[in-house]
């Protein structure tokens, strides 16, 4: 993840990408990838007059990391994570380094790891989370938000609980399941065949996540331990109304689940397609106290509404406006909806950027 996000920054544009990893010959490759501009020594050499910074570590040692990293890098520098689960790295955060740190993960990635493996296209179009608290600086978490847009990715603030919830649903526990299956595949041969032997192009494709990096992923189990488990129960639950269904023989109750399912998988395919495409300008008057970029962007990100671009405008000490970009007329009208309903002052044109 580190190598492509290297990698799609020198690509946009960025002149200064520094790196360090323990080992030497990965950030030497890294360099000679072109995931590096320079490799350092140390993460204090690394972070020298640094306005951004990412870390890359596995979830399991990603608290120590993060806390060498705030302890070096300069004040105003907004430092992130690119780890999948988030609420135990947020709580691991110093109240007093809060200010200046932002999680993060970008929802992408490959089958293979390692810095070989990077690639610089990895981010375009992909959802990139930011889990903001209350404290964060609004100037910082726009200089995170403006990079994460740079690579191509879409910048969405969310509650970090939430994410956590989300992601045990629709990453974690399909990871689980795919172990899990072919786990049962191996383990069971009727007439003595092994099951994975008559396996078809449909279990490649749900399978296709099983067992990839088992370190790491029995650490993001152990990080999103709380609601991967809630997870679970839900879908034994689920499953466990499939088996009564099926010994009762009760074919409209499964022709149900199967419709239900099928409309589910609709909507997914349509999420991509619903917007028109026109950018609108939203501009929000907003008071100098601390927290409201939180509690905007946050509200609009778990209304499932993108941010393509933002800007803060402090005209007095008392406070500023608030621009936000979003795409699509009907988008933009929920967003201000929501804004409104949060108290703000807002207002909604055609963004004149556009030149429509």
């Amino acid at each position: 993840m580190g190598g492509s996000l290297g990698r799609a920054l020198i690509a946009a544009g960025a002149r200064d990408v520094r790196g360090v990893d323990p080992d030497p010959a990965v950030g030497a490759d890294a360099v000679a990838l072109g995931a590096l501009t320079c490799v350092a020594p140390t993460i204090g050499e690394a972070l020298a007059g640094a306005r951004v910074a990412f870390v890359g570590a596995p979830i399991g040692v990603m608290g120590d990391v993060l806390a060498d990293v705030l302890r070096a890098a300069p004040d105003d520098c907004v430092v992130s994570d690119l780890g999948s689960a988030k609420a135990g790295v947020v709580a691991s955060v110093p109240v007093g380094e809060r200010h200046r740190f932002v999680g993060g993960h970008p929802i992408c990635g490959g089958e293979r790891s390692g810095v070989a493996a990077g690639r610089g296209d990895m981010f375009r179009g992909a959802t990139w989370f930011l889990t903001p608290t209350g404290e964060v600086r609004p100037e910082l978490f726009q200089r995170l938000h403006a990079h994460v847009a740079a690579v191509g990715a879409r910048p969405v603030a969310i509650d970090a609980d939430v994410h956590d919830r989300l992601m045990a649903l629709v990453s974690h526990v399909p990871h689980v399941l795919a172990s899990a299956l072919v786990d049962q595949g191996a383990a069971t041969t009727p007439g003595g065949r092994e099951a994975l032997r008559s396996a078809g192009p449909s279990f490649a494709d749900l399978t296709r996540v099983a067992g990839s990096n088992p370190p790491l992923w029995a650490d993001i189990f152990l990080a999103n331990r709380d609601a991967l488990l809630d997870a679970l129960r839900d879908y034994r639950g689920r499953l466990e109304d499939v088996e009564r269904d099926l010994a009762a023989g009760d074919r409209e109750a499964l022709t149900g689940f199967v419709a239900r399912a099928a409309e589910g998988r609709e909507r997914l395919r349509r999420d991509w397609a619903d917007h028109d495409g026109q950018p609108w300008r939203l501009v929000v008057s907003v008071p100098n106290r601390p927290g409201v970029l939180s509690e905007i962007v946050t509200a609009l990100g778990h209304a499932h509404i993108n941010i393509e671009d933002m800007a803060l405008h402090q005209s007095s000490p008392e406070g500023g406006e608030l621009l936000l970009t979003v795409v699509g007329g009907a988008t933009a009208a929920d967003a201000e909806g929501l804004v409104a309903a949060l108290g703000y002052a807002v207002t909604r044109t055609p963004d004149p950027a556009d030149g429509a």
